[in-house]
């Protein structure tokens, strides 16, 4: 029989994680381990004794084989010196169908010596900069920026605004907590640049927190928006927590929303009720005074076809995005002209001037041009047709100057 198995609080699980990475040791689910013995065999030769430690979790889904096939795994696996771990929630179950398999079952944090938790669910709090934070003045400052980032659509900028106004003053009193914008329109319109502009204008330095549903049309979408419940082969955090984590600004952005499937529509019925995201690990993300930005190319005839009734009257606003008018398109080309140029002379230690914007323009006809992306790519491609043309650029060179657009200019999305 193995010493003992270490039943955790399911609170404690990202805590009990860190703990053994700090360690140089990683847990891994008991679900990596069922196959043949060839299989069996090959992982343990993988996993380091001493640095590798199971978790028993995910056999406890099986109920009526829980005893046959944890028996017959665990026994496998004992003279290879690892450490089980369990969530504690199925401590009464192990206690009984695995009792011939462990000497005792203690509290993972009584060994460990950390506070032992009595909630179910652990809070995740980070700080983000929000549109509720704002002082008035900040609030002002922010309009004229995102109007400014924004080009054309100047009804939707106007009636975003008003909705700002009336949300700042409803989340204040506990009557609004998230504001949900449903965008549509053909691709290349500039759906992506409203979440984008409302991220720079709030001051983000990080990343845009953005998840593409395009990836999300399968029967296990929900598991990898949320995270798999935890044991389970693969349960790390979704998608949606590990973007939400690593952006500082209270803006996310849904894209091709129209992709998802029913439970997805519940998941974010929920949300934009409650103002925070719970996932399959019990962790609760506070998105209080959020902007979530939902698109979708979809007509507006196909709208009521393909997203619930129920989440459609829960979208704060609907709107369709058309096509850029053509000093729109020219105002675009001036502002995306001279970030090139400032960022190109603050990484090659240039001083180019406003000739390259009379360069460009004179290249590009916007008529012929019906979306942001395509007119970002002709830019790009002007801007470096006017470094050769005003010298005679080396292939080293060159190549570091398309390297700098890419990773520094990115194209413009929906």
């Amino acid at each position: 029989m193995i010493d003992k198995l270490l039943l955790y609080s399911p609170s404690n699980y990202s805590y009990v994680k860190d703990h053994y990475n700090s360690l140089g040791k990683t847990v891994v689910s008991i679900g990596e381990f069922m196959g043949s013995d060839e299989h069996i065999n090959k992982l343990t030769a993988e996993f380091i004794n001493g640095l590798t430690i199971i978790d028993l979790s995910y056999l406890c889904s099986m109920h009526d084989k829980l005893q046959f096939i944890g028996e017959n795994l665990i026994n496998k696996l004992k003279n290879h010196n690892y450490e089980f771990i369990c969530d504690s929630k199925y401590s009464d179950t192990v206690k009984i169908e695995l009792r011939f398999c462990f000497n005792t079952f203690d509290q993972w944090e009584e060994i460990y010596g950390i506070e032992h938790k009595n909630s179910d669910s652990c809070k995740i709090i980070k700080k983000h900069k929000r549109i509720i934070d704002l002082s008035d003045q900040e609030f002002m400052d922010f309009q004229k920026d995102f109007r400014d980032s924004l080009y054309g659509h100047e009804k939707f900028k106007n009636e975003f605004i008003e909705l700002l106004k009336s949300f700042r003053v409803f989340n204040a009193l506990g009557e609004h907590k998230v504001l949900s914008l449903f965008l549509l329109g053909e691709s290349g319109v500039g759906k992506t640049e409203v979440a984008r502009a409302i991220y720079n204008s709030l001051g983000g330095k990080t990343t845009l927190a953005k998840v593409n549903f395009g990836n999300y049309s399968n029967e296990f979408s929900l598991s990898s928006l949320i995270g798999s419940a935890r044991g389970y082969v693969g349960s790390d955090d979704g998608e949606i927590f590990i973007r939400v984590r690593n952006t500082d600004v209270g803006v996310i952005l849904i894209d091709e929303f129209e992709k998802s499937n029913a439970a997805l529509f519940n998941f974010f019925l929920d949300v934009l009720e409650s103002g925070k995201m719970v996932s399959s690990q019990a962790e609760e993300l506070d998105i209080n005074g959020f902007i979530i930005v939902f698109t979708s190319n979809i007509t507006k005839e196909d709208f009521p076809n393909r997203i619930s009734p129920e989440l459609r009257s829960r979208f704060d606003y609907k709107g369709r995005f058309t096509r850029l008018f053509d000093e729109d398109k020219i105002k675009y080309i001036e502002f995306r002209v001279s970030s090139i140029v400032k960022k190109y002379n603050t990484v090659f230690n240039d001083n180019l001037g406003n000739d390259v914007l009379e360069f460009i323009l004179s290249k590009i006809v916007v008529s012929q041009y019906y979306n942001m992306r395509d007119i970002n790519k002709r830019i790009k491609s002007e801007f470096i047709n006017y470094l050769d043309y005003i010298r005679i650029t080396p292939k080293e060179s060159k190549s570091r100057i398309k390297t700098f657009l890419h990773n520094l200019l990115p194209d413009i999305d929906d």
